[in-house]
């Protein structure tokens, strides 16, 4: 022994000297990384094969139609799918609970057949025409809800009845087929205007800030709680990725879209992307932050255990719907604003299919339980994708529903089999 060395005492551990930090960050994020891996093998995939295809098919688009990754078309990506998106938003709490809403298409169309109704033809301001909407998905959810949760009956038949019953309505409403135009600049705005190019850089400033906060909070709570520090790695990981996809999609937002600059300019973030972006931060807070989205989750998990938790089963599923139904209402304005007027075909043609199938493919369970807000969109920004880069490729419409449906499939079975599979463990 070394003339320098301190003699152990009777009991000490072989070495007590505190691993390096560098040495106990690469533990710690070996250990998530080993988390990560081990949960996917459990059959929790997350949002991991939304992403997946959302890239693969951004990659094939681009490649076969390298105008696919023009600005303009990005711009164009974002608005088209905007009311699929949203409606989907709504859709993803009913699925939470392992029930269906299929008249969420034709309800959005009822809605936005108020607002014009209101807006052209009685002259209403365009906030009161508003109000009038969303109170009107309201009263659709409330009534959707007390029918299943109250009287029973299955939420699959309710709601096909009133996909039924809401054409007829809309029908009614504008006399068997009159389309009426809508000429309110705020309205026209939602689906058509852009923020300037400032404005989008300052929002996404504060959102990126926020999110920062929101992660390094997280990271904190955990520490003060003794549970195992997220690496720094990890925590940077999170925040730059969506800070540098951010600016480069407010980068190429900005850029100057129109073809004759000079008559009119299209440059900016379109209004309807921060709006989109409000609900999701406003549903996931619900969903994640509050006693009344735990309950979804709860109640889609198991209701009789729910019940017998002393959770109020019955409010639950009425709120789940007239959130639903609320959020429809939202994506009618959208489409009533994208189109400039509101028709029989508002809400719907495929939007029901299109909203289904975007909070699905997202990642969204059809067997209730297991679902975020975040879904909705990844899953209707893949459906967008698919509409819209086969439409640039020339492919008919009867295509483009095939490969979408077939895209809906196999995240169906991909569900069902991660399920099958966290059941064995």
């Amino acid at each position: 022994m070394s003339a320098l060395s301190t003699p152990k005492k009777p009991g000490q551990p072989e070495d007590s000297t505190p691993p390096e930090p560098s040495t106990a960050n690469a533990s710690a994020l070996r250990s998530a990384c080993h988390g990560y891996l081990d949960r996917l093998r459990a059959g929790e995939l997350g949002a991991l094969p939304a992403v997946l295809g959302l890239v693969v098919l951004c990659a094939f688009f681009a490649f076969l139609r390298p105008v696919f990754l023009s600005d303009l078309n990005f711009a164009n990506l974002l608005t088209q799918g905007a009311g699929s998106i949203v409606i989907a938003m709504g859709l993803v709490f009913v699925l939470l609970l392992g029930e269906i809403d299929l008249s969420a298409g034709y309800a959005s169309g009822v809605c936005a057949a108020v607002l014009a109704i209101l807006l052209t033809n009685h002259g209403w301001p365009w906030y009161g025409a508003v109000a009038a909407a969303l109170v009107t998905g309201v009263v659709i959810g409330l009534v959707l809800g007390t029918l299943v949760a109250k009287i029973g009956i299955p939420s699959f038949v309710v709601t096909l009845a009133a996909f039924l019953g809401f054409q007829g309505i809309v029908l009614m409403l504008l006399k068997e087929g009159t389309n009426i135009s809508i000429e309110d600049r705020t309205i026209l705005a939602i689906a058509n205007n852009n923020l300037s190019p400032t404005a989008g850089w300052v929002l996404l400033s504060l959102v990126v800030a926020a999110y920062a906060a929101t992660v390094l909070r997280r990271a904190h709570n955990r520490r003060s709680r003794g549970l195992p520090a997220v690496p720094p790695a990890i925590l940077a990981v999170q925040i730059a990725v969506p800070a540098v996809l951010g600016s480069l999609a407010v980068q190429v937002l900005n850029q100057e879209r129109s073809r004759n600059a000079v008559v009119v300019s299209l440059q900016g973030v379109p209004i309807v992307v921060p709006l989109i972006g409000a609900l999701f931060i406003i549903g996931t807070f619900v969903l994640r932050r509050t006693a009344f989205g735990l309950h979804i989750y709860s109640v889609g998990g198991n209701a009789e255990a729910a019940r017998r938790a002393g959770i109020n089963v019955a409010f639950i599923r009425i709120t789940a719907f007239v959130i639903c139904s609320g959020m429809a209402a939202i994506g009618g304005i959208i489409a009533a604003s994208r189109g400039n007027s509101v028709d029989p075909n508002t809400g719907g043609s495929n939007v029901l299919l299109l909203a289904v199938g975007s909070a699905v493919i997202g990642g969204t369970s059809l067997f209730g339980g297991r679902g975020r807000i975040v879904d909705a969109i990844l899953g209707g920004m893949v459906v967008a994708v698919i509409q819209n880069g086969m439409g640039l490729m020339g492919y008919s419409s009867g295509v483009k529903y095939a490969v979408t449906g077939s895209v809906l499939l196999v995240a169906a079975g991909v569900d069902a089999l991660s399920r099958h599979r966290t059941a064995q463990q």
